[in-house]
């Protein structure tokens, strides 16, 4: 992946799409639902048109409906833009029930969107689920994967979650949904479909974080060795790492 070194942005035109490997275990677990509790499915993405393969994918495992939000306008966003565009992308696409994201995107790696979404679209959310284990009576029961605990509880519906991986093994697409989806067709939406058409609100112009400069890790290949009894480089050891402040004295 290229970062134009100008903006600070990822470089997508041109680039190949490929489905997020988190936004999986998303698709997974909505077809399962789907499969216990009935409903449609409903894609969404944002990108520039090659996103259609990313969609036509998820028509191959089974999913009904494909959005794609794709306009140069929204180029350039950071989460809190991306996350406002796809609000009103939702707001345009019609009614739902329950949004599932994936933990985070194997690019940006922030795992901010689905929290954000949620804030703009004024429904509760939770993260880190790890398990579905009722949806019914309007509220989605589930066991969240926290740091020190497992936790379980309920949400009112419409809410958003997103899902950690291995909450379900996702399935591999089907030929024979991609000959019968062939011809599904894909909505495409820009700025000027959505209920906020200010330009100002999205891309860069709506982006209140920007990269302010982009270098390359250090390489860092100096070693020493160390030749001594146990108690002689134990002694060492801890010398060069309370020398170097990573270890801190405890009072």
């Amino acid at each position: 992946m290229e970062i134009d070194p100008k903006t600070g942005v990822l470089k997508r035109d041109g680039v190949e799409s490929k489905m997020n490997p988190y936004d999986l275990y998303a698709l997974e677990t909505a077809l399962r639902l789907k499969q216990q509790y009935g409903g449609v499915i409903t894609a969404i993405t944002m990108g520039p048109p090659q996103a259609q393969a990313v969609i036509r994918e998820a028509f191959m495992m089974g999913v009904d409906r494909g959005v794609i939000l794709s306009d140069r306008r929204f180029g350039g966003a950071d989460v809190l833009s991306t996350s406002y565009t796809l609000a009103q992308g939702l707001r345009a696409a019609g009614e739902f029930d329950l949004i599932i994201c994936g933990k985070q995107t194997t690019d940006g790696d922030t795992a901010q969107v689905g929290a954000e979404l949620a804030e703009f679209l004024g429904i509760p959310h939770v993260t880190g689920v790890c398990r579905i284990n009722d949806c019914n009576a309007g509220q989605l029961s589930c066991d969240l994967d926290l740091p020190l605990e497992l936790q379980s509880i309920q949400i009112k519906l419409p809410c958003l979650i997103t899902v950690e991986k291995g909450i379900f093994e996702p399935r591999l697409p089907s030929y024979r949904l991609k000959l019968a989806t062939d011809d599904r067709e894909i909505i495409m939406l820009t700025l000027d479909d959505l209920p906020d058409k200010d330009p100002v609100h999205y891309g860069l112009n709506g982006s209140p974080t920007q990269v302010k400069r982009i270098f390359p890790p250090e390489n860092n290949n100096a070693r020493e060795m160390w030749n001594g009894t146990e108690a002689e480089n134990s002694k060492k050891l801890f010398d060069f790492l309370k020398n170097n402040k990573f270890l801190q004295q405890l009072r």
